[in-house]
Order: C-alpha cells, then sequence, then structure tokens
C-alpha cells in the first residue's frame, strides 16, 4: 500500500486541524498538517467547507475552458481522428487510424505549449452528442491525438449540430464558463464508468430539476435531452444561483481573511450528507474552476431531497479523515501523470500527481461519498 503512504502525506485527508468559532483561530494550521478545514459556508441546503493550505506554482497548467476557447485545444469526434494535425507538425497523418465516431471516445489535441489539466465531470457540448470527461488527468504541451474517456450527457441526438463535428467550451446559450456536471453524475462516470448508469442520473437529475419548476419551464427542461440545455435553462439557473451566489460571496470573504494563507479546496454536504471534496494544488487553481463547481454543488443541493440536519467541522474531519482502502488501482502516463484510485467502506479517492518536470506535485484530489 505504498501509495496510500503516499497519499497520506500529502496531508490533504489526515489530521485536518479543526477551526474553532473564534476568527482568530480560524486560520491556524497545526505542525501535523498542511491543510486546515475552515468554519463552513451554508446557503440553503448546501454546505460548504473551505480548506486552506499552501499553494504550488500551477501557473503552467492550461484549462480546457481555456484551451477550447482560444483554439489551443481541439475536441473532436473519433472518425475525424486524421484531419487533427499539430500545428508545428508536417504531416496530415499522425499514425492514428481513421475509426467510427464512437459514443464514448473522443478525440483530443493539445496544440499549445503548455500542459493541458482536464476534470472528471467537464462537459463537452457538440458534435454528435454532449459529453461529461470520465477522468482526470494531464495532456502535455504540443499533443498527438488522445483518446479521452467519455460519457454521453444526451441521449436521442447522433448528428452533428449546425455543421460541426467539433466541441466547444460554453454552453449552449453562450454562457464563457462550462459545465461541471453534478456530483451524482460526475461520480457515476468517474466511478461506475457505466453509460447507462450516466444516462439513468441525467434523466433523475432532469426529471428532479423539473419538479421544481413552474409548468412552462418544467415542461421545457423534460423535453429537453441535453444536460448542458437544461442547465442553461433560465429558470433552472435562476435556482441554481439563488443557492451559488451567497456561497461565492461568503467564501471570498473568508479567502480575504486568510492573509497569507490560502483556500485550495472545499468539502461538501447536501442536506446534512457529505457528497463531494475537491482539493486543488493551488488556489489558483481553485479559483478557474470555483465558478463551475459551486453550480456543480448547488444542482446536487436542488435535486436531492432532505434528509438530515447540519453537519458539523467535526464531521467534515471524520469524512476527510477516513481514508482505509480495500482496493486500490493506479493509472501511469511515464513523465506525464499518475492517476490513482482508492475504494473505502463507502467512499472513493481519485488523485491525480503531475510527473512533468518541475512538478512532482498533486494537482486535484476529490473524494466522492460512494
Amino acid at each position: 500500500m505504498r501509495l496510500v503512504v503516499l497519499f497520506a502525506a500529502v496531508a490533504l485527508l489526515i489530521a485536518v486541524q479543526v477551526a474553532v468559532s473564534s476568527p482568530a483561530q480560524a486560520g491556524e494550521l497545526t505542525p501535523s498538517s498542511s491543510y486546515t478545514l475552515l468554519s463552513p459556508i451554508r446557503s440553503g441546503n448546501l454546505t460548504v467547507f473551505p480548506v486552506a493550505s499552501k499553494s504550488y506554482d500551477t501557473g503552467v497548467f492550461l484549462t480546457l475552458d481555456e484551451g477550447l476557447r482560444s483554439g489551443d485545444v481541439v475536441v473532436t469526434e473519433a472518425g475525424q481522428t486524421r484531419g487533427l494535425i499539430r500545428r508545428h507538425s508536417q504531416s496530415p497523418n499522425i499514425g492514428h487510424p481513421v475509426r467510427g465516431d464512437e459514443v464514448n471516445r473522443l478525440v483530443l489535441v493539445n496544440n499549445s505549449k503548455r500542459p493541458l489539466l482536464l476534470l472528471a465531470g467537464e462537459v463537452v457540448t457538440g458534435g454528435k452528442q454532449d459529453r461529461v470527461i470520465g477522468k482526470d488527468r494531464i495532456v502535455p504541451p504540443e499533443s498527438d491525438p488522445v483518446d479521452l474517456s467519455v460519457f454521453c450527457v444526451e441521449p436521442g441526438r447522433w448528428v452533428v449540430a449546425n455543421g460541426k463535428n467539433d466541441f466547444s467550451a460554453g454552453r449552449p446559450g453562450g454562457v464563457v464558463n462550462g459545465i461541471v456536471a453534478s456530483p451524482t453524475v460526475r461520480g457515476s462516470a468517474m466511478a461506475a464508468r457505466n453509460q447507462e448508469q450516466v444516462w439513468s442520473d441525467v434523466a433523475r437529475s432532469k426529471q428532479a430539476m423539473a419538479a421544481t419548476l413552474a409548468p412552462p419551464a418544467a415542461a421545457e427542461v423534460n423535453s429537453s435531452s441535453s444536460y448542458a440545455r437544461v442547465m442553461d435553462n433560465r429558470e433552472v439557473q435562476e435556482k441554481i444561483d439563488s443557492i451559488a451566489r451567497p456561497i461565492e460571496r461568503d467564501y471570498e470573504s473568508v479567502i480575504h481573511q486568510l492573509r497569507d494563507k490560502n483556500a485550495v479546496g472545499v468539502v461538501v454536504a447536501v442536506n446534512g450528507d457529505f457528497v463531494w471534496a475537491d482539493i486543488f494544488a493551488s488556489t489558483h487553481l481553485l479559483q478557474k474552476y470555483w465558478p463551475k463547481l459551486i453550480r456543480s454543488y448547488a444542482t446536487e443541493a436542488i435535486v436531492t431531497r432532505a434528509k438530515n440536519g447540519e453537519v458539523t467541522l467535526r464531521d467534515a474531519q471524520k469524512f476527510l479523515d477516513n481514508l482505509e482502502a480495500r482496493h486500490e488501482t493506479a493509472d501511469i502516463e511515464p513523465g506525464v501523470y499518475r492517476q490513482t484510485e482508492l475504494t473505502g467502506d463507502g467512499f472513493k479517492v481519485f488523485e491525480l500527481t503531475s510527473l512533468l518536470p518541475k512538478t512532482g506535485f498533486t494537482v486535484h484530489i476529490a473524494k466522492m461519498a460512494d
């Protein structure tokens, strides 16, 4: 269990110092941990515990939204592989055979000079149907075509939209920031890796969302096959923002109070149950993903029925501290990244570590209730 020991050394999920209610003590660290769990921020049935720590230098990493908007990153259907060439390449044939388009396979080329960070749960829209990224990974700079493990989140469509085979970062309504799927949908893509389950979770999420809306909007949501278009519905956005915006505001206030300490992640509870934790290597990365992540958590809060009461800092610490894994696997691309998956009783942990030169640190950790 060498990787378990290594993972514990990262100190995300060990000996987290529970912050007391006094503001002066909320940001204190202990010698046994480089992470501090801060007092919770609540909005409706959503509770977020900020996590603070020293940041690594992650400025080199490019996000999917940035790469797709600039054109430096191209995502397309698998059957279009032969047409993808790197800008510095002299040959249109990159060694990937032409195959037909596939539901669970897209191809990506990173033409930029920066490594690309992909997060499981990010939704790409376009092509023959919208997809969700199935696992965290790093794509090296100026890459050859990379096969992406994806899952469809738009059942019922298998035709190119608007004559374009490629995919975009924005939502269908033109919103700049893309979408991270709700923890339920994101978790089924990451852990179950089963298309039928992803479709089932998308359908349940859509039905639950429609049940919260007035009849005209509910009918529109129920009639749409696109997860992205449901999330882009005006009434849906208003509901999500009603939960997300207060947390965004309070979160920024907490961060400003930390002075030389930085926020790198969050622990998330809905209706008194812990559902997720996202921890990054830097405040910089968290800030880039935060607009998408908080709306992902808010979506889960809207579609989840009430169960338990409020959660406490002690509860959050127990969620983080539980690392007794029964099974461990690792997916390694030498010199680029290592993704470790830990499975325990009632949880899974996914750890993405950069193996690129001058890095060697954990870039992202996701923990989900299973």
